[in-house]
Protein backbone atom coordinates (compact mmCIF):
# COMPACT_ATOMS: atom_id res chain seq x y z
CA UNK A 1 0.00 0.00 0.00
CA UNK A 2 1.17 3.09 -0.80
CA UNK A 3 0.98 7.14 1.04
CA UNK A 4 0.48 9.59 -1.19
CA UNK A 5 4.21 10.44 -2.07
CA UNK A 6 4.57 6.98 -3.31
CA UNK A 7 6.73 5.17 -0.64
CA UNK A 8 5.45 1.12 0.39
CA UNK A 9 4.28 0.77 3.63
CA UNK A 10 7.16 -1.67 5.13
CA UNK A 11 9.31 0.80 2.93
CA UNK A 12 12.95 0.45 5.19
CA UNK A 13 14.23 4.14 5.77
CA UNK A 14 17.87 3.96 7.41
CA UNK A 15 21.41 4.77 6.72
CA UNK A 16 24.62 3.45 5.50
CA UNK A 17 28.43 3.62 6.77
CA UNK A 18 31.51 1.51 6.14
CA UNK A 19 33.51 -0.61 8.69
CA UNK A 20 36.65 1.29 7.64
CA UNK A 21 35.32 4.39 7.66
CA UNK A 22 33.75 4.70 11.23
CA UNK A 23 34.55 1.92 13.46
CA UNK A 24 38.65 2.52 14.46
CA UNK A 25 40.36 -0.40 16.77
CA UNK A 26 42.29 -0.92 13.93
CA UNK A 27 45.10 -3.00 16.36
CA UNK A 28 42.62 -4.19 18.29
CA UNK A 29 40.21 -7.56 18.98
CA UNK A 30 42.93 -9.82 16.49
CA UNK A 31 42.13 -7.31 13.66
CA UNK A 32 45.09 -7.39 10.89
CA UNK A 33 45.78 -4.71 8.75
CA UNK A 34 43.78 -4.16 5.23
CA UNK A 35 43.59 -1.73 2.23
CA UNK A 36 42.31 1.22 4.15
CA UNK A 37 44.87 0.93 6.82
CA UNK A 38 47.49 2.34 4.27
CA UNK A 39 45.42 4.97 2.82
CA UNK A 40 46.21 8.56 3.76
CA UNK A 41 44.38 11.70 4.43
CA UNK A 42 43.48 14.41 2.93
CA UNK A 43 44.17 15.57 -0.58
CA UNK A 44 47.31 13.00 -0.96
CA UNK A 45 44.79 10.23 -0.37
CA UNK A 46 43.23 10.86 -4.47
CA UNK A 47 46.55 11.89 -5.89
CA UNK A 48 48.60 8.73 -4.72
CA UNK A 49 45.65 6.64 -5.57
CA UNK A 50 46.01 8.03 -8.80
CA UNK A 51 49.87 6.89 -9.31
CA UNK A 52 50.38 3.54 -10.52
CA UNK A 53 52.25 1.57 -8.68
CA UNK A 54 51.16 2.67 -4.94
CA UNK A 55 53.39 0.86 -2.35
CA UNK A 56 50.95 -0.18 0.36
CA UNK A 57 53.23 1.09 2.95
CA UNK A 58 52.26 3.56 6.10
CA UNK A 59 54.67 6.76 6.32
CA UNK A 60 53.22 8.12 9.52
CA UNK A 61 55.69 10.96 9.87
CA UNK A 62 54.68 12.38 6.68
CA UNK A 63 50.86 11.40 6.52
CA UNK A 64 48.18 11.15 8.93
CA UNK A 65 45.74 8.11 8.62
CA UNK A 66 42.63 8.72 9.75
CA UNK A 67 40.90 5.49 9.21
CA UNK A 68 42.98 3.93 11.97
CA UNK A 69 40.58 5.93 15.07
CA UNK A 70 37.87 6.65 12.47
CA UNK A 71 35.21 7.74 14.34
CA UNK A 72 35.65 4.93 17.12
CA UNK A 73 32.44 3.13 16.50
CA UNK A 74 34.26 0.23 17.51
CA UNK A 75 33.79 1.44 21.04
CA UNK A 76 30.79 3.77 20.76
CA UNK A 77 28.10 1.75 18.75
CA UNK A 78 25.46 1.46 21.56
CA UNK A 79 25.50 5.32 21.89
CA UNK A 80 25.39 5.69 17.74
CA UNK A 81 23.01 2.61 17.29
CA UNK A 82 20.54 3.92 19.79
CA UNK A 83 20.58 7.82 18.38
CA UNK A 84 19.98 5.80 15.06
CA UNK A 85 17.12 4.38 16.68
CA UNK A 86 16.04 7.91 18.09
CA UNK A 87 15.86 8.83 14.54
CA UNK A 88 13.66 5.62 14.30
CA UNK A 89 15.98 3.50 11.59
CA UNK A 90 14.54 0.20 10.49
CA UNK A 91 17.48 -0.65 8.59
CA UNK A 92 21.55 0.09 9.21
CA UNK A 93 23.64 -0.89 6.33
CA UNK A 94 27.41 -2.25 7.70
CA UNK A 95 30.06 -3.76 6.58
CA UNK A 96 32.20 -6.25 7.83
CA UNK A 97 35.88 -6.12 8.00
CA UNK A 98 37.11 -9.24 6.75
CA UNK A 99 40.79 -8.19 8.42
CA UNK A 100 38.83 -8.79 11.75
CA UNK A 101 37.76 -11.70 10.62
CA UNK A 102 40.39 -12.80 8.33
CA UNK A 103 43.28 -10.84 9.96
CA UNK A 104 45.63 -11.69 7.23
CA UNK A 105 42.68 -13.53 4.71
CA UNK A 106 44.16 -16.43 4.75
CA UNK A 107 44.28 -18.31 7.61
CA UNK A 108 42.46 -21.90 8.31
CA UNK A 109 40.29 -20.75 11.39
CA UNK A 110 38.85 -17.48 11.94
CA UNK A 111 39.22 -14.80 14.38
CA UNK A 112 36.88 -15.07 17.34
CA UNK A 113 36.89 -11.95 18.89
CA UNK A 114 36.13 -10.24 15.52
CA UNK A 115 33.53 -12.44 15.06
CA UNK A 116 31.90 -11.57 18.56
CA UNK A 117 32.39 -7.59 18.04
CA UNK A 118 29.76 -8.06 15.25
CA UNK A 119 27.75 -10.30 17.04
CA UNK A 120 27.42 -7.45 19.67
CA UNK A 121 26.73 -5.19 17.23
CA UNK A 122 23.81 -7.08 15.25
CA UNK A 123 22.18 -8.28 19.38
CA UNK A 124 22.18 -4.30 19.58
CA UNK A 125 20.60 -3.66 16.51
CA UNK A 126 17.79 -6.63 17.33
CA UNK A 127 17.14 -4.82 20.71
CA UNK A 128 16.01 -1.79 18.75
CA UNK A 129 14.25 -3.76 15.81
CA UNK A 130 16.68 -2.00 13.52
CA UNK A 131 17.16 -4.63 10.57
CA UNK A 132 20.90 -4.83 9.61
CA UNK A 133 21.62 -4.60 6.23
CA UNK A 134 25.57 -6.25 5.30
CA UNK A 135 27.98 -5.53 2.69
CA UNK A 136 30.62 -8.39 2.74
CA UNK A 137 33.99 -6.47 0.80
CA UNK A 138 33.54 -2.45 1.35
CA UNK A 139 36.98 -1.48 0.31
CA UNK A 140 38.58 -3.53 3.36
CA UNK A 141 40.91 -6.43 0.79
CA UNK A 142 43.05 -7.43 3.98
CA UNK A 143 46.80 -6.49 3.86
CA UNK A 144 48.37 -9.27 3.10
CA UNK A 145 46.27 -10.65 0.16
CA UNK A 146 47.37 -7.59 -1.36
CA UNK A 147 50.85 -7.72 -0.88
CA UNK A 148 51.35 -10.97 -1.39
CA UNK A 149 48.80 -11.71 -3.82
CA UNK A 150 48.05 -8.60 -6.13
CA UNK A 151 44.70 -8.18 -4.60
CA UNK A 152 42.08 -9.25 -6.65
CA UNK A 153 44.07 -9.91 -9.96
CA UNK A 154 44.92 -13.28 -8.66
CA UNK A 155 42.66 -15.88 -8.67
CA UNK A 156 43.12 -17.13 -5.14
CA UNK A 157 41.40 -14.64 -3.73
CA UNK A 158 38.45 -16.17 -4.64
CA UNK A 159 39.61 -19.41 -2.39
CA UNK A 160 39.93 -17.40 0.34
CA UNK A 161 36.95 -14.78 0.13
CA UNK A 162 34.81 -17.68 -0.09
CA UNK A 163 36.36 -19.52 3.38
CA UNK A 164 35.36 -15.81 4.68
CA UNK A 165 31.74 -15.73 3.30
CA UNK A 166 31.01 -19.24 4.63
CA UNK A 167 32.20 -18.35 8.21
CA UNK A 168 30.07 -14.76 8.34
CA UNK A 169 27.05 -16.52 6.75
CA UNK A 170 27.16 -19.73 9.52
CA UNK A 171 27.48 -17.64 12.14
CA UNK A 172 25.00 -14.41 11.62
CA UNK A 173 22.91 -16.61 10.06
CA UNK A 174 19.87 -15.91 12.65
CA UNK A 175 20.53 -12.24 12.84
CA UNK A 176 21.14 -10.93 9.74
CA UNK A 177 19.01 -11.48 6.10
CA UNK A 178 20.27 -9.00 3.81
CA UNK A 179 24.01 -9.20 2.34
CA UNK A 180 25.21 -7.22 -0.43
CA UNK A 181 28.47 -8.89 -1.70
CA UNK A 182 30.71 -6.34 -3.33
CA UNK A 183 30.58 -2.55 -2.58
CA UNK A 184 30.35 -0.14 -5.92
CA UNK A 185 31.08 -3.68 -7.80
CA UNK A 186 31.96 -1.32 -11.14
CA UNK A 187 33.84 1.45 -9.89
CA UNK A 188 36.66 -0.68 -10.19
CA UNK A 189 37.55 -0.14 -13.77
CA UNK A 190 38.01 3.55 -12.39
CA UNK A 191 39.49 3.17 -8.82
CA UNK A 192 41.07 -0.67 -9.14
CA UNK A 193 42.78 0.37 -5.61
CA UNK A 194 39.49 0.37 -3.24
CA UNK A 195 37.53 -2.05 -5.72
CA UNK A 196 39.91 -4.61 -6.62
CA UNK A 197 42.60 -4.23 -3.62
CA UNK A 198 45.51 -3.37 -6.20
CA UNK A 199 47.60 -0.33 -7.81
CA UNK A 200 47.62 -0.84 -11.75
CA UNK A 201 51.09 -2.04 -13.39
CA UNK A 202 50.95 0.91 -15.33
CA UNK A 203 48.39 3.03 -17.48
CA UNK A 204 48.16 0.65 -20.67
CA UNK A 205 47.84 -2.65 -18.57
CA UNK A 206 45.25 -0.68 -15.92
CA UNK A 207 42.03 -1.72 -17.64
CA UNK A 208 43.22 -5.27 -18.67
CA UNK A 209 44.00 -6.03 -14.66
CA UNK A 210 40.67 -3.93 -13.80
CA UNK A 211 38.51 -6.40 -15.63
CA UNK A 212 40.21 -9.76 -15.06
CA UNK A 213 40.30 -8.93 -10.97
CA UNK A 214 36.02 -8.33 -11.60
CA UNK A 215 35.64 -12.00 -13.22
CA UNK A 216 37.10 -13.32 -10.11
CA UNK A 217 34.84 -11.20 -8.18
CA UNK A 218 31.76 -12.20 -10.37
CA UNK A 219 32.67 -15.52 -9.43
CA UNK A 220 33.28 -14.65 -5.91
CA UNK A 221 30.14 -13.35 -5.52
CA UNK A 222 28.15 -16.19 -7.59
CA UNK A 223 29.29 -18.32 -4.90
CA UNK A 224 28.34 -16.16 -2.21
CA UNK A 225 24.61 -15.67 -3.50
CA UNK A 226 24.50 -19.62 -3.77
CA UNK A 227 26.09 -19.79 -0.29
CA UNK A 228 23.45 -17.29 1.39
CA UNK A 229 20.78 -19.45 0.21
CA UNK A 230 21.64 -22.73 1.14
CA UNK A 231 22.43 -21.35 4.63
CA UNK A 232 19.60 -18.70 4.84
CA UNK A 233 16.57 -19.92 2.68
CA UNK A 234 15.29 -17.13 3.36
CA UNK A 235 18.04 -14.51 3.07
CA UNK A 236 17.99 -12.03 -0.05
CA UNK A 237 21.49 -10.94 -1.17
CA UNK A 238 22.04 -8.15 -3.45
CA UNK A 239 24.52 -6.53 -6.14
CA UNK A 240 25.66 -3.16 -5.45
CA UNK A 241 26.33 -0.46 -7.73
CA UNK A 242 27.75 2.74 -8.26
CA UNK A 243 25.05 4.20 -10.94
CA UNK A 244 25.58 7.65 -12.80
CA UNK A 245 23.23 8.04 -15.66
CA UNK A 246 24.90 9.06 -18.26
CA UNK A 247 23.53 12.25 -20.69
CA UNK A 248 24.89 13.32 -23.93
CA UNK A 249 26.09 16.99 -23.63
CA UNK A 250 24.03 17.50 -26.60
CA UNK A 251 22.10 16.06 -29.27
CA UNK A 252 24.88 15.40 -31.45
CA UNK A 253 24.60 11.83 -32.74
CA UNK A 254 28.27 11.39 -32.15
CA UNK A 255 27.97 12.19 -28.25
CA UNK A 256 25.09 10.63 -28.16
CA UNK A 257 26.10 7.52 -28.87
CA UNK A 258 29.26 8.15 -27.21
CA UNK A 259 27.43 8.94 -23.75
CA UNK A 260 25.44 5.13 -24.61
CA UNK A 261 28.50 3.62 -25.19
CA UNK A 262 30.36 4.72 -21.96
CA UNK A 263 27.22 4.56 -19.94
CA UNK A 264 26.55 0.68 -20.93
CA UNK A 265 30.10 -0.01 -19.17
CA UNK A 266 29.87 1.84 -16.19
CA UNK A 267 26.19 1.62 -15.42
CA UNK A 268 25.08 -2.32 -17.28
CA UNK A 269 28.13 -4.47 -17.57
CA UNK A 270 28.68 -5.82 -14.10
CA UNK A 271 24.84 -5.63 -13.49
CA UNK A 272 24.38 -7.67 -16.60
CA UNK A 273 26.58 -10.01 -15.11
CA UNK A 274 25.70 -10.06 -11.52
CA UNK A 275 21.67 -9.85 -12.66
CA UNK A 276 21.49 -11.48 -15.77
CA UNK A 277 24.20 -14.51 -15.24
CA UNK A 278 25.87 -13.82 -18.42
CA UNK A 279 28.60 -11.13 -19.87
CA UNK A 280 26.54 -8.90 -21.97
CA UNK A 281 26.80 -8.65 -26.04
CA UNK A 282 28.13 -5.21 -25.95
CA UNK A 283 31.26 -5.90 -23.90
CA UNK A 284 33.02 -8.24 -26.46
CA UNK A 285 33.19 -5.08 -28.93
CA UNK A 286 34.66 -3.07 -25.90
CA UNK A 287 37.29 -5.97 -24.55
CA UNK A 288 38.16 -6.53 -28.31
CA UNK A 289 39.28 -2.56 -29.36
CA UNK A 290 40.93 -2.12 -25.94
CA UNK A 291 42.90 -5.47 -26.04
CA UNK A 292 40.94 -7.25 -23.44
CA UNK A 293 41.40 -10.98 -22.69
CA UNK A 294 39.49 -12.84 -19.58
CA UNK A 295 41.12 -15.85 -18.33
CA UNK A 296 38.72 -17.88 -17.64
CA UNK A 297 38.46 -21.36 -16.00
CA UNK A 298 35.79 -24.06 -16.91
CA UNK A 299 32.96 -23.91 -14.95
CA UNK A 300 33.22 -19.90 -14.42
CA UNK A 301 29.91 -18.98 -16.67
CA UNK A 302 28.16 -21.37 -15.27
CA UNK A 303 28.06 -20.75 -11.81
CA UNK A 304 27.92 -17.07 -12.62
CA UNK A 305 24.74 -18.05 -14.24
CA UNK A 306 23.60 -19.90 -11.00
CA UNK A 307 24.62 -17.67 -8.32
CA UNK A 308 22.14 -14.23 -9.80
CA UNK A 309 21.37 -11.73 -7.31
CA UNK A 310 18.14 -11.44 -5.78
CA UNK A 311 17.85 -7.52 -5.48
CA UNK A 312 20.10 -4.58 -6.75
CA UNK A 313 21.13 -2.08 -4.63
CA UNK A 314 23.15 1.15 -5.72
CA UNK A 315 25.01 4.27 -4.94
CA UNK A 316 23.78 8.00 -5.99
CA UNK A 317 25.65 11.36 -6.18
CA UNK A 318 25.84 12.34 -9.37
CA UNK A 319 25.15 12.00 -13.07
CA UNK A 320 27.59 12.02 -15.82
CA UNK A 321 28.05 14.42 -19.05
CA UNK A 322 29.68 13.10 -21.70
CA UNK A 323 30.95 13.90 -25.46
CA UNK A 324 33.33 12.23 -27.57
CA UNK A 325 35.70 14.99 -27.70
CA UNK A 326 36.75 16.90 -24.49
CA UNK A 327 38.77 20.20 -24.24
CA UNK A 328 40.45 20.56 -20.50
CA UNK A 329 38.08 23.26 -19.67
CA UNK A 330 34.90 21.27 -19.91
CA UNK A 331 35.80 18.66 -17.88
CA UNK A 332 34.71 19.22 -14.26
CA UNK A 333 37.32 19.36 -10.96
CA UNK A 334 34.86 16.54 -8.90
CA UNK A 335 33.51 14.57 -12.28
CA UNK A 336 35.11 11.73 -10.84
CA UNK A 337 33.79 9.12 -12.72
CA UNK A 338 34.55 11.10 -16.22
CA UNK A 339 31.93 13.51 -18.17
CA UNK A 340 32.06 17.35 -18.66
CA UNK A 341 30.49 19.91 -17.19
CA UNK A 342 26.31 20.08 -16.86
CA UNK A 343 25.38 23.47 -17.61
CA UNK A 344 22.22 22.77 -16.00
CA UNK A 345 23.61 21.90 -12.76
CA UNK A 346 24.87 22.76 -9.30
CA UNK A 347 27.57 21.18 -7.58
CA UNK A 348 28.45 20.53 -3.75
CA UNK A 349 31.55 21.82 -1.90
CA UNK A 350 33.82 19.15 -3.71
CA UNK A 351 32.60 19.39 -6.69
CA UNK A 352 30.21 16.76 -7.54
CA UNK A 353 27.24 18.17 -9.66
CA UNK A 354 23.75 17.85 -7.40
CA UNK A 355 21.06 16.07 -10.10
CA UNK A 356 17.64 14.74 -8.07
CA UNK A 357 16.42 14.06 -11.28
CA UNK A 358 19.44 11.87 -12.23
CA UNK A 359 18.26 9.41 -9.62
CA UNK A 360 14.52 8.97 -10.82
CA UNK A 361 16.15 8.70 -14.67
CA UNK A 362 18.18 6.06 -13.02
CA UNK A 363 15.94 3.82 -10.96
CA UNK A 364 13.53 3.88 -13.99
CA UNK A 365 16.31 2.57 -16.24
CA UNK A 366 17.54 0.02 -13.27
CA UNK A 367 14.23 -1.36 -13.18
CA UNK A 368 13.13 -1.54 -16.61
CA UNK A 369 16.47 -3.63 -17.31
CA UNK A 370 15.98 -6.24 -15.27
CA UNK A 371 12.82 -6.29 -13.02
CA UNK A 372 14.20 -6.68 -10.03
CA UNK A 373 13.54 -5.08 -6.52
CA UNK A 374 15.91 -1.45 -6.14
CA UNK A 375 17.77 -0.39 -2.89
CA UNK A 376 18.98 2.79 -2.95
CA UNK A 377 21.96 2.27 -0.36
CA UNK A 378 24.45 5.74 -0.91
CA UNK A 379 22.86 9.18 -1.21
CA UNK A 380 23.97 12.07 0.77
CA UNK A 381 25.77 15.14 0.63
CA UNK A 382 28.87 15.93 1.79
CA UNK A 383 29.61 19.32 3.34
CA UNK A 384 31.50 21.77 5.43
CA UNK A 385 29.26 22.07 8.96
CA UNK A 386 29.49 24.61 11.66
CA UNK A 387 28.61 24.67 14.72
CA UNK A 388 27.18 27.59 16.06
CA UNK A 389 28.04 29.16 19.55
CA UNK A 390 24.70 27.11 21.14
CA UNK A 391 26.13 24.11 20.03
CA UNK A 392 23.40 24.11 17.46
CA UNK A 393 24.04 22.59 13.74
CA UNK A 394 21.47 24.29 10.82
CA UNK A 395 22.65 21.89 7.86
CA UNK A 396 19.62 22.82 5.96
CA UNK A 397 21.69 22.33 2.69
CA UNK A 398 21.74 18.91 3.23
CA UNK A 399 18.05 18.53 4.19
CA UNK A 400 17.34 20.74 0.89
CA UNK A 401 19.36 17.52 -1.02
CA UNK A 402 18.27 14.69 0.43
CA UNK A 403 14.35 16.05 0.52
CA UNK A 404 15.04 16.72 -3.42
CA UNK A 405 16.46 13.33 -3.55
CA UNK A 406 13.50 11.53 -1.73
CA UNK A 407 11.16 13.19 -3.74
CA UNK A 408 12.80 12.10 -7.20
CA UNK A 409 12.56 8.24 -5.72
CA UNK A 410 9.01 8.76 -4.37
CA UNK A 411 8.14 9.54 -8.20
CA UNK A 412 9.98 6.74 -9.68
CA UNK A 413 8.25 4.53 -7.60
CA UNK A 414 5.04 5.90 -8.90
CA UNK A 415 6.34 5.27 -12.41
CA UNK A 416 6.40 1.65 -11.50
CA UNK A 417 9.58 1.16 -9.97
CA UNK A 418 10.04 -1.41 -7.00
CA UNK A 419 11.92 0.43 -4.81
CA UNK A 420 12.02 -1.19 -1.34
CA UNK A 421 14.33 0.62 1.42
CA UNK A 422 16.80 3.88 1.11
CA UNK A 423 19.68 4.16 3.66
CA UNK A 424 21.23 7.53 3.24
CA UNK A 425 25.69 7.35 3.04
CA UNK A 426 27.43 8.55 6.06
CA UNK A 427 24.60 8.69 8.54
CA UNK A 428 26.87 9.32 11.43
CA UNK A 429 29.45 11.90 10.20
CA UNK A 430 32.63 9.31 8.79
CA UNK A 431 35.99 9.42 6.95
CA UNK A 432 35.78 10.11 3.73
CA UNK A 433 36.46 7.31 1.34
CA UNK A 434 37.58 9.59 -1.40
CA UNK A 435 39.33 12.52 0.05
CA UNK A 436 40.55 10.93 3.74
CA UNK A 437 38.72 14.19 5.35
CA UNK A 438 36.43 14.14 8.59
CA UNK A 439 35.16 18.08 7.12
CA UNK A 440 33.67 15.91 4.09
CA UNK A 441 30.78 15.82 6.31
CA UNK A 442 27.85 13.26 5.22
CA UNK A 443 25.76 12.64 8.82
CA UNK A 444 22.77 13.72 10.45
CA UNK A 445 24.93 13.09 13.51
CA UNK A 446 28.18 15.48 14.04
CA UNK A 447 30.71 13.89 15.46
CA UNK A 448 33.93 16.36 16.59
CA UNK A 449 36.81 15.02 14.84
CA UNK A 450 38.93 17.18 12.16
CA UNK A 451 41.47 16.75 9.83
CA UNK A 452 44.09 17.94 11.71
CA UNK A 453 43.62 14.96 14.63
CA UNK A 454 41.72 17.13 17.25
CA UNK A 455 38.25 16.35 18.94
CA UNK A 456 36.87 14.74 21.91
CA UNK A 457 34.40 12.11 19.13
CA UNK A 458 31.31 13.86 20.89
CA UNK A 459 28.42 13.33 19.18
CA UNK A 460 26.35 16.11 18.41
CA UNK A 461 22.46 16.18 16.57
CA UNK A 462 22.32 18.34 13.50
CA UNK A 463 19.18 20.21 12.47
CA UNK A 464 18.74 17.24 9.44
CA UNK A 465 18.31 14.61 12.53
CA UNK A 466 15.20 15.86 13.72
CA UNK A 467 14.10 16.77 9.86
CA UNK A 468 15.31 12.59 8.97
CA UNK A 469 13.40 11.47 12.55
CA UNK A 470 10.16 13.11 10.68
CA UNK A 471 10.45 11.88 7.57
CA UNK A 472 10.84 8.09 8.63
CA UNK A 473 8.25 8.47 11.34
CA UNK A 474 5.26 9.82 8.35
CA UNK A 475 6.66 7.44 5.87
CA UNK A 476 7.63 10.48 3.64
CA UNK A 477 4.69 11.87 3.64
CA UNK A 478 5.98 15.28 5.48
CA UNK A 479 8.63 16.44 2.74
Amino acid sequence: MLNEKGFPEHFLWGGATAANQIEGGYLEGGRGLNLADVLPGGPARLKLLSQAGFDFEMDKEKYSYPNHEAIDFYHRYKEDIALFAEMGFKVFRLSIAWSRIFPKGVEQEPNEEGLAFYDRVFDELERYGIEPLVTIAHYETPLHLIKEYGGWKNRKLIEYFERYVTVILNRYKNKVKYWLTFNEINSATHFPLFGLGFSATSDETRLQESFQGLHHQFVASAIAVKLAHKIIPDSQIGCMLLYAPTYSYDSNPENVMYALEEGRVFNFFCGDVQVRGEYPTFIQRYFKENDIKIDMQQGDLELIKEGTVDFISLSYYMSRTEKKEKKAEEIGEGNLIGGVKNPFLQSSDWGWEIDPTGLRIGLNELYGRYQKPLMVVENGLGAYDKVEEDGSINDDYRIDYLRDHIKAMAEAIKDGVNLIGYTTWGCIDLVSNSSGQYSKRYGFIYVDKHDDGSGTLERKRKKSFYWYKDVISSNGKNL
